[in-house]
């Protein structure tokens, strides 16, 4: 029962990652899309100012997801980073050098400096998310069991290069939605729809993708096609359907709150229609739930610190992203700081 709940937590702490982090990884393939200097000022200009409150905390769930697979499943941790350890070491150097170009690129006084640094942020923010698809495809393709030894053959297959097209795809999907909302909070008419008619291509983009998925999976991945066309499987892909539906009908009109909701809920219920297609299997018709269980009081106490994360930390997350998506975290400008606007003691502002 235990072993079941942490499972839940995973496979949640995975969707919030996937949209959350995705996001942010779509506001990276716009901004390499975005065209050259001057074309792209203004679509970057928005993505700096969108991300720069949020980008670095959108990790802390993927820190959880890995937390929650090495004590709570570690032989899913030991057999998935031992068989595809080179497309996840390639997301993961791609994860430092995005981070790394986002930071520095807007402090850099060269131009030269600003486009190099753009450049990896930009690719490194489109390769990141298509190895973690390619390699989420690989555990569902069922190339991936206890003692698999790395090899292309686990991570290459159809279903790996079709999950990771829509990571790609996805992200492109989220970032642009986002963006659009962030463009009508910052005033910027011309960015509104701007990046609309790009989410209304990504999201038909995803449309055509999830059949080929379909087509796929029914070949290369027997036991997801099944969970995904019957029970629970089924009820979250019709629910990611209808999401897409209302996020159409939503997106031509002005951007507000209940779009990002219902582009979060096409993104999060085709992430759970995926975990819940693999039960009762962690590596499916190889590795069960129970099977890649830790030691029960492993399980108890990865439980209470759920349950702590819960209580502490999530309020401070959501409260983080409540007050970007209202304006409340706003960088000072360029001549507030060279006023030498600063504090006293009192915490009262002082010019300089």
């Amino acid at each position: 029962m235990t072993a079941d709940l942490i499972a839940v937590v995973l496979l949640l702490a995975v969707t919030a990652y996937a949209c959350a982090g995705g996001a942010d990884y779509g506001a990276g393939f716009w901004d390499l899309t975005s065209g050259g200097t001057e074309r792209g000022r203004r679509p970057r200009w928005l993505i700096d100012h969108a991300m720069a409150p949020v980008w670095e905390v959108n990790n802390v769930w993927l820190i959880f997801v890995l937390v929650v697979m090495w004590t709570g499943f570690p032989v899913l941790f030991q057999t998935v980073f031992s068989a595809m350890w080179l497309p996840l070491a390639l997301a993961a150097v791609g994860m430092v050098l995005r981070g790394a170009g986002f930071a520095l690129r807007k402090p850099s006084q060269r131009l030269a400096g600003r486009r190099l640094y753009g450049a990896v942020f930009a690719l490194a923010s489109v390769v990141t998310p298509f190895f973690l698809g390619a390699a989420v495809g690989g555990v569902a393709s069922e190339r991936v069991a206890p003692g698999t030894d790395a090899s292309a053959h686990v991570w290459t297959g159809p279903t790996s290069i079709v999950f990771g097209v829509v990571a790609v795809t996805t992200t492109a999907f989220l970032g642009a939605v986002f963006l659009t909302g962030d463009a009508h909070r910052f005033e910027a008419p011309d960015l509104v729809g701007h990046f609309r008619r790009r989410a209304l291509g990504s999201l038909a983009a995803l449309a055509v993708l999830a059949v080929i998925t379909g087509f796929v999976t029914h070949e290369d991945s027997p036991h997801v096609w099944h969970g995904l066309t019957h029970g629970l499987g089924l009820f979250f892909v019709i629910l990611a359907g209808v999401a897409s539906l209302l996020t159409a009908w939503l997106l031509p009109r002005t951007p507000g709150t209940w779009l990002r909701v219902s582009a979060v809920g096409v993104v999060g219920s085709a992430v759970v229609a995926w975990g819940t297609a693999q039960r009762p299997y962690l590596l499916p018709t190889s590795l069960t739930v129970a099977d890649a269980a830790g030691a029960p009081a492993t399980l108890t106490w990865l439980a209470v610190v759920t349950l702590v994360a819960l209580l502490l930390v999530m309020p401070a997350v959501f409260l983080l992203y409540w007050l970007d998506t209202h304006g409340e975290l706003e960088e000072l400008t360029d001549s507030e700081l060279r006023g030498g606007r600063g504090t006293d003691g009192d915490g009262t502002v002082r010019d300089g």
